[in-house]
């Protein structure tokens, strides 16, 4: 179900397929396109009208240049359909570590590598070595199969909906800087615990979803029950590191206003420097505030 401002706005749908909703505008014509209508142009993507026009102005010389690379393995095509790419190579890559973890004798070793604790960021402690990559190495470790497949599923789900709309590159940007949240989040309140999980990203996922289902004026009830349930059941099961949920969430939620409000071409330049100051804002949190709150006892 949806409201009625989000079937009267006909933006939030494709120009093609008006059945079709989408997040992703051409980047010539700036309307609204499905992922059936998209093709992977230099920046961006275009729609067929403008890609048929585009190819109608070809010099001869770079028809040429086309007729000689056609054929030639190349990945247009899996640029040019719409497909989850990013979804699915997160899916194989975490999936693949995730299975690598259940082998005896290897497992532990490699979680071990991988899994998050903040005092690997503060050598000064002198607890652990200074390997601050597991902030974001954590995100692609589990702690079983449940675990992992629990993650993957919601992955999957989300990626359909959420890839075809905002493009691959801002897709796995939101990943990537949600988890980075959930561990400045495990950072910030409970330095010391040890984390693994896509969670903090899930959870960020669901977030935006959120906040790009009530820009769009989609009916977002469900996704905002679903997110509560979630987030609430994290109290109750142990083992379970809210921290990381809450951090996912609130920092997913902040990258998709970033995405709702810089949706324009003209704010291209925009967005990407709201993103990296986002991620960079991360950083110097989780590396600034925890040592100080340590060191004056707040955690003891």
């Amino acid at each position: 179900m949806t409201t009625p401002e989000f079937a009267d706005n006909r933006d939030n749908f494709c120009y093609r397929h008006p059945d079709r909703q989408s997040f992703v505008l051409c980047q010539r014509c700036l309307r609204t396109i499905c992922p059936e209508c998209q093709t992977q142009a230099a920046v961006g993507v275009i729609c067929p009208e403008c890609m048929a026009a585009e190819r109608k102005n070809r010099t001869p010389a770079q028809k040429r240049a086309e007729r000689r690379w056609r054929g030639r393995g190349s990945t247009m095509t899996a640029t040019s359909s719409g497909t989850p790419v990013v979804t699915y190579a997160l899916l194989l890559i975490t999936s693949i570590i995730g299975l690598l973890q259940i082998v005896p004798g290897l497992g532990d070793a490699l979680t071990g590598i991988l899994r998050f604790n903040a005092l690997y960021l503060y050598p000064q402690f002198g607890v652990f070595p200074f390997e601050p990559w597991r902030a974001l190495t954590a995100v692609f470790a589990h702690g079983g199969f449940i675990h992992l497949a629990l993650n993957m599923l919601a992955l999957w789900m989300l990626g359909q909906s959420l890839e075809p709309m905002l493009g691959r590159a801002r897709f796995l940007s939101l990943y990537l800087i949600s988890g980075l949240g959930g561990s400045v989040a495990v950072a910030l309140i409970a330095p010391g615990l040890y984390t693994v999980g896509a969670s903090g990203a899930i959870f960020g996922l669901m977030a935006a979803l959120l906040i790009i289902g009530r820009h769009i004026g989609a009916n977002v009830t469900g996704i905002l029950v679903i997110l509560g349930i979630n987030f609430v059941i994290g109290f109750f099961i142990g083992g379970i590191a809210w921290q990381a949920h809450l951090g996912g969430a609130v920092v997913g939620a902040l990258v998709a206003f970033i995405l709702t409000r810089t949706r324009r071409r003209d704010q291209r330049t925009w967005q990407i420097v709201l993103l990296a100051a986002t991620a960079v804002l991360l950083v110097a949190v989780m590396f600034i505030v925890p040592p100080l709150l340590i060191s004056a006892g707040v955690y003891a």
